[in-house]
């Protein structure tokens, strides 16, 4: 085996837990396995430059490509440039007071794309946080909205996904209708899954259900004319585990801290991400199963103190000593042996890898390069919805947040890079 090692650099992929982690997930197991293979090749000779302060170690392992991240990367931050909202409940109805934001996107001439899902409006602003003008409203004619879950700018034109209704409605930057193609309808859910997940310059992906037996969700690709014909399935695996209670004819469900579970988005290239949160390691994989890529890097586990545990399990403790005679499954929440890594991954507009880290001194995104190698890492804004993913631009980061009077908010956020040559 060859090995190449870089001092200094980014990763960026869907990852494979380890065997503990992946217990249970045959199908992720799989691309596991595909690491353990001996047969080796050489990577290019060409190396980008690396980061300081970063080791990046490239393997490639039977077709597999094993890019391994060490050290300390540039302190990157992001500085707020201004938050559109409301700075007190006017009841003026001016555009910043919003309904409810279900998305956000970042287009040509600075725009910033509001999906408002409760007026039925996509609202546009500059990121100075200036009014540019509003289109669409609650309808089902041409340019209107029964639910405004997303909106994504493609080539040349704003596409605003219309789930419920079935349709893709398709405008220019200045609100212009210019089509509509259709969909599935009848979809619901939260505005952090039904949604664009972006993958490039003119390319998105949206959920729909799939007739593949045992499988619920299918990821379809589209671009700004149509369908693609890349299609991903839904990764199975853990997610959010729960214990639940049955008392009187009610259900009570309570997360369990700490768990493990899977995270997943489509990618460029026809590629799925994924990791297991519990391991911070990142895979790439083809609609056909192959693993093209594994990201890692290598961090500290964080112990979970008693404390932490007693809290997180509060409210299930709570009620088990209200009802005594209450069945719970399982009885004991099973303690995970650290902290998992992972809270999610995310694709940047230029194709950056965006990985949301959980630390004890606050969530940090990490960001790789579209080779896998470590780039830089930053604070994560706290005050935001998680609901509500971002949209990462080249230079600026769109975040949401609720306010107070219960008003959602759009942060504009300017990226500023350390260590970039």
């Amino acid at each position: 085996m060859k090995r190449r090692s870089l001092k200094g650099t980014t990763g960026r992929l869907a990852m494979v837990g380890s065997a503990r982690s992946m217990a249970g997930v045959a199908l992720l197991g799989a691309i596991a396995a595909a690491l353990l293979l001996a047969a080796c090749s050489p990577d290019s000779d060409s190396a980008p430059t690396p980061a300081p302060g970063v080791t990046t170690t490239i393997d490639t392992v039977d077709g597999t490509v094993r890019v391994t991240n060490s050290g300390t990367p540039p302190e990157w931050r992001l500085t707020r440039v201004t938050s559109i909202g409301p700075e007190s409940l006017s009841g003026t109805g001016s555009p910043d007071e919003f309904g409810r934001i279900y998305d956000v996107a970042l287009g040509p001439d600075d725009a910033v794309f509001v999906a408002d899902g409760m007026n039925s409006e996509v609202r546009v602003f500059g990121i100075d946080g200036v009014h540019r003008r509003t289109f669409g409203r609650d309808g089902e004619g041409p340019g209107e909205f029964a639910r405004l879950y997303s909106v994504a700018w493609l080539g040349d034109r704003l596409l605003a996904l219309d789930s419920q209704q079935g349709r893709i409605s398709e405008f220019s930057a200045e609100g212009e209708l210019l089509g509509q193609r259709r969909i599935q309808g009848g979809l619901s859910g939260g505005p952090g899954f039904v949604r664009f997940w972006r993958v490039g310059a003119d390319e998105a992906y949206h959920v729909t259900l799939t007739s593949v037996p045992g499988r619920s969700w299918e990821f379809v690709g589209v671009d700004s004319r149509g369908e693609t014909g890349d299609t991903l399935l839904q990764l199975e695996g853990p997610n959010s585990p729960s214990v639940h209670c049955e008392h009187g004819g009610y259900i009570h469900f309570f997360g369990i801290p700490f768990a493990t579970k899977l995270v997943q988005r489509p990618g460029p290239g026809g590629a799925m991400y994924s990791a297991m949160t519990g391991d911070y390691r990142i895979a790439v994989t083809r609609a056909n199963g192959d693993t093209v890529r594994v990201i890692e890097r290598s961090l500290p586990a964080e112990p979970i103190s008693d404390e932490e545990w007693s809290e997180g399990n509060s409210d299930y403790m709570a009620l088990r000593d209200s009802l005594p005679f209450i069945v719970c499954d399982p009885l004991r929440p099973p303690r995970p042996e650290a902290k998992p890594f992972i809270e999610a991954i995310d694709i940047g507009y230029d194709g950056t890898l965006w990985v949301e880290v959980i630390r004890e001194a606050g969530n940090r995104w990490d960001v790789f390069d579209p080779e896998g190698r470590l780039l830089g890492s930053m604070p994560a804004p706290t005050e935001r919805r998680s609901v509500t993913p971002p949209a990462i631009g080249t230079d600026h980061v769109l975040t949401v947040r609720r306010g107070d009077f219960d008003l959602d908010y759009v942060d504009v956020w300017r990226i500023e890079r350390e260590g970039v040559r």
